[in-house]
């Protein structure tokens, strides 16, 4: 994955490398629910091969039950608690999802995740 994100960054950066003038300014509140790279818009570098987000949920929200029948999904816990499929999870704890299993989330605290799905697919979320 860290082959193709640094394959992405050339096409748009180009093999010159960065320079102040090649540094681009977005904001996470600009995305949609968090989701900043993957083959959607808006976007910071738009792919199919994968989608990665930032997410803040407050205490008490969850999820709808869904599955992906194509998608891997990776949740890492940066900070809080939550359940997920009834078990607990807490900070620095890191989810793998596989293809076709069942996920529903609920916040146990104020929760902040970053979650990779792979590859980038719309309409690839079923809701249980």
């Amino acid at each position: 994955m860290l082959r193709d994100l640094y394959r992405l960054s050339r096409e748009n950066i180009g093999d010159e490398g960065l320079s102040s003038q090649n540094h681009q300014k977005f904001s996470l509140s600009e995305m949609v629910r968090g989701w900043f790279i993957g083959d959607f818009d808006p976007s910071v570098i738009r792919t199919p091969d994968f989608e990665v987000a930032v997410q803040n949920f407050s205490a008490g929200e969850k999820e709808t039950k869904h599955v992906h029948k194509i998608a891997t999904e990776v949740t890492v816990i940066v900070s809080g608690e939550c359940t997920m499929n009834e078990v607990d999870y807490s900070s620095g704890d890191i989810v793998l999802i596989s293809p076709g299993s069942p996920n529903q989330f609920s916040a146990i605290t104020d929760v902040v995740t970053v979650v990779v799905k792979i590859p980038s697919l719309a309409g690839d979320k079923y809701l249980l």
